[in-house]
């Protein structure tokens, strides 16, 4: 069985997201990018599923301009056997929608045939009966589900532990094939019906009080923040 993975280059968690002086987006240029930590839990389940068996072969795939190529680079080092990069520069003011994403996607999905696409929750397979069996969280608890393949599955931040990729596997990741195509060859449309007008960064937060009793407490709700 092959499995999919979906991964996406993204601000690096460490790195301050700051909005660019005019407006127009978030600032990327010299900042540190890095693969989504969600992708990077869902790169590391598909490998301990083909190290368990139940899977031979992990493709990586990922949408956007060439620098995204790190981020497969990356997925290979972990381990990934091959990557398909989907090459898009997309504009800042004509941002590429949810829905132009998952027609790419489902087109890569359509051409490499994956028995299970894992986009970044948890997942045990059974081989045999090509049945993945899927644990999600609900208010009440863990709900689990059997589910036919081929499937598509997310993950959380509670799945795993990426590995590191160590610097042999990142030599190796060198030689690897990234497998790079377009949209148009995909025959996707990914005109955009949005445009950007203006981004902001959220309200910066109050500083907080200390208050001395309940009652004063209830007085602030009540008066102040008008939720009583």
């Amino acid at each position: 069985m092959k499995i999919l993975v979906a991964v996406k280059r993204v601000v690096d968690y460490a790195v301050k997201v700051r909005v660019k002086p005019d407006r127009t987006g978030v600032e990327t240029a010299n900042v540190k990018m890095s693969m989504n930590p969600f992708c990077e839990i869902a790169v590391e389940e598909a490998l301990r599923l083909r190290e368990a068996g139940a899977a031979a072969e992990v493709v990586a795939a990922t949408i956007g301009p060439a620098q995204s190529a790190d981020t497969l680079r990356t997925a290979l080092a972990m381990g990934a056997d091959r990557a398909v990069h989907v090459l898009h520069d997309a504009d800042p003011a004509r941002p590429l929608l949810p829905l132009a994403v998952a027609k790419i996607l489902r087109a890569v999905a359509l051409e490499e045939k994956p028995g299970l696409v894992i986009l970044g929750k948890q997942v045990i397979l059974d081989k045999e009966k090509q049945k993945a069996t899927v644990e999600r969280e609900v208010d009440g608890g863990i709900e689990t589900i059997c589910l036919d393949l081929p499937a598509v599955i997310t993950t959380d931040l509670r799945l795993n532990q990426p590995r590191y990729a160590t610097l042999p596997n990142i030599m190796k990741a060198k030689s690897k094939v990234i497998k790079k195509i377009t949209p148009q060859e995909l025959n996707v449309d990914i005109r955009s019906d949005l445009e950007v007008v203006e981004v902001n960064e959220p309200p910066k937060r109050k500083a907080g009080v200390i208050l001395s009793s309940v009652d004063e407490l209830l007085d602030k709700l009540k008066n102040e923040a008008r939720v009583l």
